[in-house]
């Protein structure tokens, strides 16, 4: 399918925030109002993927490598690796705050069904009590209600010179900083100050998402809208081995079926495409470039998924967002991410796990699990032989690098 172009794939979303109860934010403080240029922009991801019928999955979002600085704070503290399944992996939303002039601000985001996993800087309250939900090595069931996180206090330093956290360990959550939003400053409960550049958090949730996709059975994909608003952007990537490839889709009212992508492009055009789509979504383009550069080495890896831009009316249902004193504008702009399982990453896997070719394997990374499930469930008369032949994967020694 050839790309079609970015203007093309735009539908203006509305930045009407939705009313917040004081019941519902019952924490949080009241501030004097901002300056008039007092602005908000946000960005994040929403991860899941798609079983054979296209819909969303439970797994473990929380699997794989943790890829934070050890000073980000976790529900359950450094070591957090429950066995809390979701359908939806809520990843790095942060908040950046534009001002003229300093301002304090309380900051409240709700979570449908959803659990707060990490944040920093500090935040005065988490739901559900991070000291009351999680007992080390447990095994979890399903939070069943709504999550939430507040900064009741909130300095926004546009004249200060930040000295932000560091470490030794290299993580995406760096790139992040890389734009002109003002610094800003949270006193933590030890009395310290951590000084940021913006308001990070993530989660795990289980609320539906407005879209489905469903791998065919001749290699294509198709994508069906689930809900009430147009989806603003939709696309179909593909990655195998050093070759990539995508199509856009455009705006999504009802359903499409995209072919797969000629893998004949690079990761340069496909960067330019996505900041493109981002800033006609509101975001500032050192916004949308620290966006792309935080998820370069996820978003892109082996695979098949399809992205699409979440309406903001989606957006500000399942996370509603209050902030005091009210910005002038507020900016949304989450992209939806979900694998698709395709018949030519069955064959990989299953001719990987024949031949114990443990670096393709740990290419599926967090997601190997869902495609054995849906191998199994296809095959479930091989489904001790798929175990066996992962376990026997893993168990192999790695072959020794060739000598220097």
């Amino acid at each position: 399918m050839a790309n079609v172009g970015v203007r093309s794939l735009v539908l203006s979303v509305s930045l009407a925030c939705l009313a917040f109860s004081g019941s519902a934010a019952p924490h949080l403080r009241s501030f004097s109002s901002g300056s008039d240029d007092f602005t908000v922009h946000e960005w994040g991801t929403f991860t899941s993927i798609a079983n054979r019928t296209g819909e969303a999955v439970k797994w473990n979002a929380l699997s794989g490598d943790d890829d934070l600085p050890g000073f980000v704070e976790h529900l359950n503290g450094a070591n957090f690796k429950a066995g809390l399944q979701g359908t939806i992996r809520m990843e790095t939303p942060v908040l950046y705050f534009y001002s003229s002039v300093p301002t304090t601000a309380a900051v409240h985001v709700g979570f449908s069904n959803g659990i707060i996993t990490e944040w920093y800087p500090h935040a005065s309250h988490v739901v559900p009590d991070p000291s009351k939900f999680v007992r080390q090595n447990a095994l979890f069931h399903w939070w069943h209600s709504d999550g939430s996180i507040e900064w009741d206090s909130v300095s926004i330093e546009p004249d200060v010179a930040p000295h932000f956290q560091a470490t030794d360990r290299e993580s995406r959550y760096f790139a992040a900083r890389e734009t002109s939003a003002a610094p800003l400053a949270v006193t933590a409960a030890n009395g310290r100050t951590q000084q940021e550049k913006f308001l990070f958090y993530r989660g795990v949730s289980a609320f539906h998402l407005p879209i489905s996709a469903q791998a065919t059975a001749d290699g294509k994909v198709m994508v069906r809208n689930l809900g009430q608003e147009p989806i603003p952007a939709v696309f179909l990537f593909e990655r195998r081995g050093d070759r990539l490839g995508y199509c856009l889709g455009g705006a999504l009212d009802s359903q499409v079926v995209l072919d797969p992508p000629d893998l004949t492009s690079n990761m340069d055009a496909l960067r330019r495409d996505l900041e493109a789509v981002l800033t006609a979504q509101g975001l500032h383009p050192d916004e949308a470039r620290a966006m792309v550069e935080t998820w370069r080495t996820s978003w892109f890896e082996e695979g098949t998924r399809v992205f699409y831009i979440v309406p903001r009316v989606f957006v500000d249902e399942v996370l509603p967002l209050v902030i005091n004193p009210a910005p002038s504008q507020t900016v949304r702009a989450f992209v939806g991410r979900m694998e698709v399982i395709t018949p030519m990453t069955e064959q990989a896997v299953g001719k990987a796990l024949a031949t114990r070719d443990r670096p393709t394997i740990e290419k599926y990374g967090r997601f190997l699990n869902p495609i054995l499930d849906q191998l199994k469930a296809e095959n479930p008369n091989r489904a001790d032989l798929l175990d066996k032949e992962l376990q026997e994967t893993y168990s192999a020694a790695l072959p020794e690098p060739p000598a220097r």
